[in-house]
């Protein structure tokens, strides 16, 4: 394909599914998302509910955003609406704030030109990525431009009917992930779209087909071209959906993990103790979002980090003159500052981060007042959950200590002086019994 067939791509003849044909009601839509859509449809624009929130509703499914295009440009739109802000560079969008909910309306986009001298709306790089895209177009062009065909279908709240440009709803029945148009360009205009595949086929428990799957094993290598403040968005979405560990699968499967973890990829062999972790980890994220409990992204990248780490702590310690203390310290710096070139983690979690690996060590040190000091310490639940994590999939020293400090959190004042005191005699602090406390003593609450 040329570098300007997606321009001129054409889509199969659209298909009106009306409202007679499918399931979704005017009342399993937000109020917000209406009230936008019968404003710009009463000022004589085109108006409709577009992408995942359609496909969620075909999918009965209940959409967390509800996301609108129109033929009515930015200032267009702004003009209907005192609630309205423009944002955007790369493509233009206006948001619709209604107190906490923002419904996002984005102008229908043309086929992207290449640049001239007498515009800069549209530009690509030497690998294909548009990096700026702000034309305009029709209806049918912006069908043209989505991405999957399950994300190309448009929903008229007028009367109800569906237009479907790309046999969105005929993947929607086969359970099929497919791009519109040559996975290769789309691939290379925007290589988030491989996460995106990734991210849809977990969530939807979808198949991407063969077409679009080995492209991506393919051009994997693009995601190093992608602004780390972009991926940071794009890892939440990824790990933060409730499907995280199936999306982790997949993207070790299709070779995209290593793109955005390349520290930790290559520890991850199977039944390794850092896939182990890992996996845990994550399994317990999911478990927390399922059941409405509160996550942070500070914990899952600090145990995405922890084991490369340690690697180079021991490695700068065995060539270096530098104590234990300052070899860790250093390796922490050195990963997370690596990490930060793939992924740019706001310095309000890589703070948190810090705490949790710093506290590692600090919590085997528990003479004195420290062990009651370390408790009342605000990220002490984190760091105590983190190092149970380890102990159950590393055991020995790790679990025993996870066991004392499980059990010093639910003593008296009484209790806790004599396990203290129990520890004098014991070197590095090391408990002197086994016992495997119950479940429901050692269950980790996540900050």
């Amino acid at each position: 394909m040329s570098t300007n067939e997606t321009n001129e791509l054409k889509l199969p003849p659209m298909q009106i599914i009306t409202q007679q044909e499918h399931h979704v009601q005017v009342e399993d839509i937000g109020v917000n998302a209406i009230k936008v859509l019968r404003r710009l449809t009463s000022a004589g624009y085109e108006a409709y509910l577009v992408g995942g929130c359609v496909r969620d509703l075909l999918l009965n499914k209940h959409p967390k955003d509800f996301d609108i295009a129109t033929d009515a440009t930015p200032e267009q739109i702004k003009a209907q609406f005192k609630n309205c802000r423009i944002i955007g560079r790369r493509f233009r969008l206006a948001h619709v704030i209604f107190g906490r909910e923002v419904i996002e309306v984005a102008t229908f986009r043309g086929p992207h030109v290449e640049q001239t001298k007498a515009t800069d709306k549209s530009k690509k790089d030497g690998e294909g990525q548009l990096v700026r895209d702000n034309v305009f177009g029709s209806l049918q062009q912006d069908a043209a431009r989505r991405d999957f065909t399950i994300n190309a279908m448009y929903y008229n709240v007028n009367d109800g009917s569906i237009r479907d440009f790309a046999g969105g709803l005929d993947s929607i029945k086969r359970k099929t992930i497919s791009l519109i148009g040559d996975p290769e360009t789309r691939y290379r205009e925007d290589p988030v779209r491989m996460l995106r595949a990734v991210r849809f086929a977990a969530k939807l428990d979808m198949q991407i087909d063969s077409a679009s799957e080995h492209a991506i094993k393919k051009f994997a290598y693009l995601l190093e071209n992608i602004p780390p403040a972009r991926l940071f968005e794009e890892v939440l979405k990824l790990f933060f959906n409730g499907q995280g560990l199936a999306t982790y699968h997949l993207l070790l499967k299709y070779g995209l993990f290593d793109k955005l973890f390349p520290q930790t990829g290559s520890l991850l062999n199977t039944d390794t103790r850092e896939r182990k972790f890992i996996d845990q980890v994550i399994t317990n994220t999911d478990n927390r979002i399922n059941t409405g409990q509160r996550v942070t992204p500070a914990f899952l990248y600090a145990a995405m980090l922890w084991y490369p780490i340690e690697e180079q702590s021991q490695k700068l310690a065995c060539e270096t003159d530098l104590s234990p203390a300052d070899a860790f310290n250093m390796a922490m710096s050195d990963v997370l500052q690596r990490q930060l070139q793939r992924i740019m983690i706001p310095k309000r979690f890589s703070v948190t981060m810090r705490e949790i690996w710093a506290f590692q060590h600090r919590l085997g040190r528990r003479h004195g007042r420290r062990a009651h000091q370390m408790l009342a310490h605000p990220r002490f639940r984190a760091a105590y959950d983190f190092l149970l994590l380890r102990g159950e999939i590393e055991g020995g020293q790790l679990y025993e200590l996870a066991d004392w400090w499980t059990e010093f959190q639910e003593a008296n004042s009484d209790q806790r002086k004599t396990m203290i005191d129990n520890l004098l005699g014991h070197p590095n602090g090391k408990v002197s019994r086994r016992r495997k406390p119950s479940k429901s003593k050692r269950k980790p609450n996540q900050i």
